[in-house]
This record gives C-alpha cells, structure tokens and sequence, in this order.
C-alpha cells in the first residue's frame, strides 16, 4: 500500500475512532440523603459538600484579605474616566445622552484593601454603628465593591438593592430592614432624596462622587441627615483609623433583595459562609483561572450572580473591569460615536450573562450577517456549517487549517464585538437555548458554561465544566451542593418516569441561605431541615436528571395554568419556544383557566419589523401605527406558528390571539427584573384591558 496514503488514511481513521468511542463522563453520582424521598446527586469529585478551600478563610473579609496580600500588586479594580457627555437629538425629536469614556485605570489588590479598610473606619467616624445594616443603592462600579468589603471589615450587614427598583420597593426594603445609612450613586441620590420622608430609619447618605455630575445636593434645611461624599468618608477613615471587627462565618453578610418578580421584594438573608462556599466550588470548576485573566463586571452588584462571580475573580488574583450594559459594546446605547465600548478596550477574558443578553448578541450578529448579504452571508453561512458539523463530532467537519482559516476570515471580525479575547462565558438566571449556546460557542469562540442557581441558594446548585458541555443541561451538582428531585404529582412530574427521573429541584447544603428577612411563614413554606441537619431549598423549578448525572431544567411551578378542558400548559417552555421568531422581542404567554386558548402579549422587534413593512411597501405614520395594522399582526403571527411547529407545540399551546406592543419592556419600566425576566403580574395589570380584549 502506498505509505503517502497510509499517513493520510490512518489519522482520518484513528480520529473517526476516538470520536464516536467518546462517551459522557458520570459528573453526578446518587447519594443517600435525609428528608423528604426523591432522587438526589452530588459532584462527582466531593463525596460531601464544600465549605472553603482555604485553611483559616471562613468568612469573605478573610478572603478578600487573603487575595490582597497574595496578589498585593496586580490590579483589580479598573473603571473608564468619563472624559465627555452629550445630548444627542434624532430627527423625531428624542433626545440620547452619549458618553465619551476614555481607557481602563486601575487600582490594585493591595491599594483595594487599603482603600476598604479606610471606608471601614470612615463609617465609623461618621457615626454608623456596627448592628444597624447599610444599604448599597447604585449601579455596578467599583466604589460598590470597596464599599462592601469596607461594611465586612466591621461586620456590617449589607442591603443591597437594584439601581433600577421602583419607590414603593424600594421604602419597603430600606424601612423593613431598619437602614440607618444608605450609599448610593448619584442618580440613585436623587430617588433617595425624593421618597425621604416615607424612609422611618435613614440617618446617613454617602453618595459616590461621579464625573461631570455636580455634587450640589439639594435638601430641606430641616433634614437631619448627615450627608457626605464617598471620598470624603474614605478620606476620613484614612486620618483616623478604627480598628477591625471581623464577621463570623454564620454572621449574615448580605440582606439580598430579589428583584421582585411577584409583589414587593423578598429579602434573602446569606451568611458568609453560605457565599464562601458557592465561591470555593466555583473554583473547582472554572478552567486555569488566574491572574492572567480579565473579567468583565457590567451586570448588577444587587444580583447574586454578579456578587458571587467578583468573589471568584478576588479568589482567583484576577483583574475587574466594570462597565455597563449601556456602554458595553461600540454599538451600545449610550456610547458616542468613535468612542470604543467597554469590551473592545478591556478585551475580556471572561464574562458572565444572562440568556436574554446572549440572545441579544446572537440575534445582533444574525441581523447583521443577513444585512450584508451576497459573499459575506454565502462565507458565513459555509464556516458556520463547518465549524459545526466538527462540533457534532462528524469527521466530515472543519480541519485545524480550516478553523485559522475561518477565523481569520469570518469569525474574527464577530469576535471583536465582545473585545476578541473572551475564552469563558457564563450564562445564569434561567435555561440557556441550545441554538444561542451553540451559536456563541461556534462565533465567537468561547465556552458557554450554563449554571443553574437561585438567590435563596447563592446561586450555587448546578455548573456545567467546559470540557463536556451537553447542550440543554446546566451541569452536575457543584461541589457545595446536593441536587434532589421530589414528586410533583399534580403536575405529572415523577421521579419514577422514565428514561430519566423529573420532579421539583430541591438544593441542600452549606450554600442554602438563612431564610427570608423578616417573613418566617415564606421561610417555612421554601425551606426545610432534614433530620440530618442538612438545609433544603424548595425551588419551584421541574427538572429531569439525564444519565451522566446532569440536570436539565424542564418547567417551573408556578408557570403551569390548566385550561378549560384540562389542558396543561406550561408557559415558560412555550414562550422560549416562539421568542425565537426574528419578530419578537419579548414575549407573555396568558392562559385563562377560564378559556380553552391562550393568547400572548408580543414585544415586536423595532428593526425587523420595519425591514419587513418597507419590503411589503406599507405605509404607516410610526412604529406603534404598524404593530396595529391587521397585514402586521398577521405576519407575526405567522412567524409564531412556524416556531410552534418546528418547537412541536400542541395545538392549545399556540396563541390563537396576539397583541403586538411597539414599547420595549425595561427594567424601569417595572415589567422586568434587573435581570430581564419577565414580571407576569405586573405585566398582566398594565396590559388587562388588552387582554380581556383578546378573549372577548
């Protein structure tokens, strides 16, 4: 045989081989558990559940404190100087304000720890007492994260609170847990300031200085609030330093509000060493993490997701660039034109996100590479196939010259939006679509690790490892958690069923927070200990647990309505469903128990919409004009019934009726949490008469 065709045979062979004798690594195991009868795993490296990693750190002042001598002079802390502000005014008269941010500046581990312990001291000085809590009002930047270890430093217990929450939320979670001072940025003053006379407990604001914005506060001269600067408390702690007064592991670290999905928010108390330890399993699954690497830290502080990451990164020496997500990319919002985003000039290593952003970026990319058509599409269109035909294991795939070929050629240019670097994403806060993980994973390069947690858990419970991403899945069991399926018999969920085992997810172990603040009758309600002394949270969640020991999330609670005829239908699943027609920008699937059909409120997206009319040669007077013309709701509509087929949705799971809204729904505007989910009842309200309407 010809040995030229021997060298080439052979490898072809071998690699067809190994890849179809692959099989799934076993990630979690059974375990013998206590309380109520289920199904229940844990990680597969950690026969019980983690605590910490470190000898002697029980608490995350002790961390911080160990990261800052061990990293002293690598930096941590980077933010962009706003150099420029503008009001920009599009031709129908909107205005936009624009900023102008000038390149990453850094402050290091050890000038960061300096700089807590100065705050620490500065509260202090100003007369905050150590058992009064503190709330963080602001939006992600820096100043929140010293301002937090500063409060550890003398185990003061944090309210944290959503830039974006509403006046009555917001008293109801400064006056439920007594705030004696409240830190907040300087637009988050001006709230404060304006419900100050519903506030019963309030004695101290420190509002973080911000450039361009004058630090004039206007107040009643009769108010007895002590009011001063970030800068001026820190300077204050520098002259005069108090000593420390460390936290315990089982002293409560953060009062975490929720952003309020049903009702008023609830506040989540979590220990340190319940955060401690969702920390330290991170850090067992995360690859080569490291003083290499740059997160970065643009969702909200307020969220556990985001509270819980920076942890990591402090654990791990690595460095935090804070953005937003208004000046994330070029394209964004708020940045002026011929200024870089946040991503293009801190080039990322590491992100985390939540599936409606990466659905944005995708769907962003898509409309772009079918805005350009011709060559550049046909060029897409054939290094995506290829790349993912090598990503299903078909030898038929892209070779190693290939893959830097469609780099250089496709895929390098995509990856530019997000800075070119990013290795690592991190999806939390809801189920992730196979196409959009995919879609990420092939673009742009990276490893969409999905978790799947809760604030009452400190978003420990699930974690996919990069080396074996199963597309649908959100992991084992981390190593500081015991995941267990119970019945669900009126919703037909079994831990019996086959070929894999469904039920309510319940998490245990050292991650399950203290309960709620002040609401003893939820707490018991979500939250047992078994005779073993173990702490189970009830999530409200459906999963099924595959071979392998992995979890997928199938169904929520509190998402399934019965129809009129006995129908289930479960209304997350549908709405993931048909969100993925180029027409939607959000969705609300409503079932009337009363009625035999459900029908849907649809957000419409602006441009595709637009693109679509103009082809079709339709003239209307502005957007809200269209999405009410009878040819427009048609075609929608259409579009959802495509997505149902190819979803295999039954017939009652379809909306016979839709409405279209031609308004975004913002976390501003109360229809969605910070984290972009949906707020059924406050959406249900604001939209009755139209969907009384569409029953009628």
């Amino acid at each position: 045989m010809n040995p030229y065709l021997v060298a080439i045979v052979v490898p072809i062979i071998a690699s067809v081989l190994l890849r179809r004798s692959k099989k799934a690594k076993t990630r979690g195991l059974p375990v013998d558990v206590g309380g109520e009868p289920g199904v229940a795993i844990r990680n597969y490296r950690f026969p019980s559940p983690l605590q910490s990693l470190w000898e002697g750190v029980s608490t995350l002042a002790e961390l911080f404190e160990h990261s800052s001598k061990r990293f002293q002079h690598k930096p941590l802390l980077g933010s962009r100087r706003l150099l420029a502000r503008e009001t920009e005014v599009s031709p129908d008269g909107r205005s936009f304000e624009k900023f102008h941010l000038g390149n990453y500046e850094w402050i290091s581990y050890g000038d960061a720890f300096k700089a807590a312990c100065s705050f620490a001291s500065g509260l202090v000085q100003l007369g905050h007492k150590r058992d009064e809590p503190i709330a963080i009002f602001s939006d992600t930047r820096a100043e929140w994260f010293i301002a937090l270890q500063g409060c550890f430093r003398q185990n003061i217990t944090v309210v944290t609170i959503y830039a974006s929450l509403g006046e009555e939320a917001l008293c109801h979670s400064l006056n439920e847990t007594e705030v004696s001072t409240v830190i907040c940025g300087p637009k988050e003053l001006k709230k404060v300031i304006d419900i100050k006379a519903q506030l019963n407990t309030v004695k101290r604001v420190v509002y973080i200085d911000e450039d361009g914005v004058s630090n004039e506060i206007s107040l009643d001269k009769n108010t007895t609030w002590v009011v001063a600067s970030f800068v001026e408390v820190e300077r204050m702690g520098r002259e005069k330093p108090v000593v420390p007064y460390l936290p315990k592991s089982a002293d409560i670290a953060v009062i975490m509000y929720t952003s309020g999905s049903t009702g008023l928010p609830k506040g989540v108390m979590m220990t340190h060493g319940n955060v401690l330890a969702t920390v330290s399993a991170v850090m067992t699954v995360v690859p080569s993490l490291g003083t290499k690497d740059i997160y970065m830290a643009y969702l909200p502080l307020a969220h556990i997701l985001e509270l819980a990451a920076e942890h990591v990164m402090v654990a791990a020496g690595t460095a935090l660039g804070y953005g937003s997500p208004l000046t994330l990319i070029d394209t964004s919002n708020k940045i002026k034109k011929g200024t870089k985003g946040d991503t293009s000039v801190l080039k990322p290593t590491l992100m985390p996100a939540v599936p409606a952003i990466l659905d944005r970026v995708c769907d962003g990319v898509r409309k772009k590479v079918d805005a350009k058509g011709g060559l550049s599409k046909k060029l897409f269109d054939i290094s995506y196939g290829r790349r993912l035909a090598a990503n299903n294991g078909s030898w038929f795939g892209e070779t190693s010259f290939e893959k830097f070929f469609w780099n250089f050629l496709v895929f390098r240019k995509i990856q530019a939006v997000l800075g070119g670097r990013v290795r690592y994403l991190l999806s939390g806060g809801a189920p992730l679509s196979c196409d959009t993980q995919r879609f990420i994973n092939i673009c742009f390069g990276a490893t969409v690790a999905q978790a799947y947690g809760l604030t009452e858990t400190c978003a420990g419970g699930t974690f996919q490892e990069a080396d074996e991403i199963s597309l649908g899945a959100v992991g084992a069991p981390l190593p500081c958690s015991y995941v267990k399926l119970i019945d669900w018999s009126e919703g037909g969920y079994l831990v019996t069923d086959k070929p894999m085992p469904r039920g309510e997810v319940v998490i245990g172990g050292p991650n399950v927070t203290a309960g709620y603040f002040k609401n003893e009758e939820k707490t018991k309600e979500v939250y047992k200990v078994d005779e073993r002394g173990m702490r189970w949270f009830y999530t409200g969640d459906i999963g099924r647990i595959h071979p392998g020991g992995l979890l997928e999330i199938i169904d929520r609670k509190k998402d399934i309505v019965k129809l009129q005829h006995g129908e289930y239908v479960s209304l997350g699943k549908v709405e993931s469903a048909l969100i993925v027609s180029s027409y939607v920008e959000n969705i609300m699937l409503h079932a009337d128990p009363f009625h035999n059909f459900c029908v849907a409120l649809i957000v419409a997206a602006h441009n595709t919409l637009e693109d679509w009319a103009s082809k079709q040669g339709i003239n209307c007077t502005d957007f809200s004009d269209l999405c009410q013309k009878e040819e427009t709701v048609k075609e929608v509509h259409g579009s959802l019934l495509k997505a149902a087929k190819q979803s295999r949705l039954d017939k009652f799971e379809i909306p016979a009726k839709i409405k279209l809204i031609p308004e975004p729904w913002t976390p501003e505007s109360g229809l969605v949490t910070a984290a972009l989910k949906l707020k059924r009842e406050a959406v249900r309200k604001a939209y009755a008469d139209d969907l009384q309407k569409l029953y009628a």
